[in-house]
């Protein structure tokens, strides 16, 4: 037995309350449970409740059993001074109040169904599972989990946006600077997000405004600042970025000491860091308000046609400085536009919306829809439960299911896990 389990229970009323009493053997009638409190002090504020004829407003204290009380010093403690009702799953002694009067307490454990027992048992007995509810999960209306999902979506983007609310506090509220560091973050994907993300914050965006014109000195910058231009190689283009990059270090005092290094192993071609910094170059290079476009378009065609940039021509016949390769175009792909979208212009649409007060939460929903689910081990997961996943909402929400949720055992606090003990 949990406590949160005893919360869960007093809060959403799954009581038989019909013929509710006290341990005094007085009648006990619900007006309203009060407001969880998630800090110190009692569990529950301003409850109403009806004891026998008597209509007390205070507090509610939860605990499993009476003596807890004492063990964790209520007794002593001000805040508690307002307790009206102590809920306890079993009784095993009485609390009384400063004046010694009896602290009313109710005993839940012969109030509770006894199939909402069985289910949440089962739930939380679960062992060696991949998650408490997956030989139920499929049992799951469709309309619950699909709102459900959506619900913490939503939650996901609202943790994102802190981090983009930090950016802007180190970026001087600059939403354009923003933009290019969690841009360049995403372009170095998994292998080498920390790496590019580092190599923006060495940037000052000011730099990034001033070489836009000039694609030749934004690659000579960011191969500079990679620490790729520092090796000994006889090329032409090679040699040509690197006598750029020396300049535009004299003029703009760069730094690349918390740069971290890139990497290159198990990594396909494609997205080699020196394929992925050309096309970002080309990018700034061709959008010089690249905020305001990313915040006015609403379509995903809109996105696809504003992120279908190359590389530089050196670039097309070459996956690294020292060998030559067959011709190919390395325009960015749709499904790389896709993780941009999931990532970086979704959540910072969202945020930016959010200071503006501004509610497009359907556009984004609308967005979502119409790009493919992620392929992932906890996707496939979910997926081998019930085939749920169908568009980025989903895989992006069963995420957030699986780390914020089913991985902390908050089965209480999840549609789910509630469908579930209240079937």
């Amino acid at each position: 037995m949990q406590e949160d389990f005893l919360h869960y229970i007093w809060q959403h009323k799954k009581v038989n309350s019909n013929h509710l009493q006290t341990t005094q053997h007085e009648r006990l009638e619900i007006v309203s449970v009060g407001q969880q409190n998630t800090n110190s002090g009692p569990d529950f504020f301003n409850a109403q409740l009806k004891i026998a004829e008597q209509l007390w407003a205070g507090n509610v204290e939860i605990h499993i059993k009476s003596s807890d009380w004492f063990v964790h010093n209520h007794e002593s403690d001000k805040a508690y001074d307002n307790v009206i009702l102590h809920v306890v799953w079993e009784h095993d002694t009485e609390i009384f109040r400063k004046n010694n009067s009896i602290i009313p307490t109710l005993e839940l454990k012969q109030y509770i169904d006894a199939n909402v027992l069985q289910n949440y048992n089962k739930l939380f007995a679960a062992k060696n599972k991949w998650i408490n509810c997956e030989t139920d999960f499929h049992e799951i209306d469709e309309f619950v989990l699909n709102n459900w999902l959506e619900r913490i979506y939503f939650e996901r983007l609202e943790r994102k946006s802190k981090t983009i609310e930090t950016l802007l506090e180190t970026s001087k509220n600059n939403w354009e600077a923003v933009l290019f560091k969690m841009l360049t973050k995403n372009f170095g994907l998994k292998v080498n997000g920390d790496s590019f993300f580092s190599l923006a914050n060495s940037i000052d965006f000011s730099i990034i405004r001033k070489l836009h014109a000039k694609p030749k000195s934004l690659e000579a910058l960011m191969f500079g600042q990679a620490g790729f231009l520092d090796e000994d190689i006889q090329d032409v283009y090679y040699l040509e970025l690197k006598k750029e990059y020396e300049f535009l270090n004299q003029k703009f005092n760069l730094n690349k000491d918390q740069v971290i290094p890139v990497q290159f192993f198990r990594l396909r071609p494609q997205n080699f860091p020196t394929i992925r910094l050309s096309q970002l170059a080309t990018l700034y290079h061709t959008e010089q308000h690249l905020f305001s476009k990313v915040i006015e378009i609403n379509t995903i065609d809109g996105f696809y046609k504003l992120f279908s940039v190359s590389t530089s021509e050196f670039w097309k016949s070459h996956y690294t400085f020292q060998k030559v390769s067959k011709l190919s175009q390395k325009k960015i792909t749709k499904s790389f536009i896709d993780l941009l979208l999931i990532n970086t212009i979704i959540p910072l649409k969202f945020s930016y919306a959010k200071s503006q007060n501004e509610d497009i939460n359907e556009t984004i929903l609308k967005l979502l829809q119409q790009i493919p689910s992620e392929k992932n081990s906890i996707i496939s997961a979910f997926n081998s439960l019930k085939q749920v996943s169908k568009s980025a909402l989903q895989s992006q929400a069963l995420l957030q299911l699986k780390e914020e949720y089913c991985n902390k055992n908050k089965c209480l606090q999840c549609a789910v896990g509630n469908a579930l003990i209240i079937k």
